[in-house]
């Protein structure tokens, strides 16, 4: 059976990349509300997960507003998909006319002082149109970490899809991204890490919308060793066919402590970023799975239950070697 999963999962992915980016983009669209739509109603686990993490979010909201807020998100999650689906058909200037990022000074000036820049982001909106933008409209090629996805077939999509997008992709586990990740921003590159939700199990606890929640270390510890910038980025949707954005002002490095307490502060400043951009959108946060700690242990679990979805870049436990 589970087996049979992981061939269905394989080929409706593979059916998508090749079918949706063939259509006209008005019907992509509608396509993918449908589907949403369509998901909502279900009232399946992960929609119910995501309405209980959305409850944290707005914890004054009523029923009828969290109800509201899900179908937006689930909106919001299947235009990641069409959106990305197509993207390795977008042209440089269809994806300028489609982004919009402000604060892009800090990338460009943090890059041309040669230390190296991290860009920190959460599940907010579409992370892969972002990086899109990175590579195509700045001409900056990136160093990622991707989640191991079963089956091993669709593990290998993802690579490749965003390997054609114009970034390198690292296995999460393994044990060599961290050190592969340190030499790129040594050399002054780019790395880019979705970081509000921990794979490892030995993350940092952070305080996330009043209660604990789990936060990868891995971009403070970078930051710590190679000298590169650490920068905040929130994403978001409007009513265009935009996607907005911002890239914050680097997170400060700590002068006194511990290497263990400036990772502390410094992923819970990261925290407190991304809280301020999932607050003002969160029918934008794709997050699916459990996340604070509340949740997990209810569950018996140490990293969340899964979702169907793309593949969440971080860094894992070889960054803990580091320390």
């Amino acid at each position: 059976m589970s087996a049979l999963k992981d061939r269905l999962s394989d080929g409706l992915y593979g059916l998508g990349w090749a079918t949706v980016k063939k259509l006209p983009e008005p019907v992509a669209a509608g396509l993918g509300r449908r589907i949403a739509d369509l998901a909502w109603k279900r009232r399946g686990k992960s929609v119910l997960r995501l309405e209980s993490n959305l409850a944290r979010v707005v914890p004054d909201a009523t029923p009828e507003r969290l109800a509201e807020l899900s179908k937006a998100g689930m909106r919001s999650y299947m235009r990641y998909w069409m959106e990305s689906f197509r993207l390795p058909t977008w042209t440089r200037e269809r994806v300028e006319r489609s982004v919009d990022i402000k604060g892009r000074h800090h990338l460009e000036e943090g890059l041309a002082s040669g230390r190296g820049v991290i860009l920190a982001l959460p599940h907010l909106a579409n992370w892969d149109l972002a990086g899109v933008w990175v590579t195509r409209s700045l001409g900056v090629p990136f160093t990622t970490v991707a989640e191991r996805l079963k089956p091993e077939s669709l593990y290998d999509r993802f690579v490749a899809y965003r390997e054609s997008l114009g970034m390198e992709v690292l296995p999460h586990t393994g044990g060599s991204a961290f050190g592969t990740l340190a030499r790129r921003l040594r050399a002054g590159g780019l790395v880019c890490l979705v970081a509000d939700r921990d794979l490892s199990a030995s993350g940092i606890e952070v305080t996330f919308f009043g209660d604990t929640a789990r936060m990868p270390a891995g971009p403070a510890i970078l930051a710590q060793q190679t000298g590169a910038l650490l920068l905040p980025v929130t994403l978001w949707y409007d009513d265009s066919a935009v996607m907005r954005g911002r890239i914050h002002p680097p997170v400060d490095l700590p002068d006194t402590g511990t290497r263990t307490d400036k990772t502390a502060v410094m992923t819970q400043d990261l925290a407190d970023v991304f809280a301020a951009g999932i607050a003002d959108h969160p029918e934008d946060w794709h997050m699916l799975q459990r996340l604070w700690l509340a949740d997990l242990e209810e569950r018996g679990d140490a990293t969340g239950d899964g979702a169907p979805g793309p593949s969440r870049s971080s860094t894992g436990r070889e960054e803990e070697r580091q320390r």
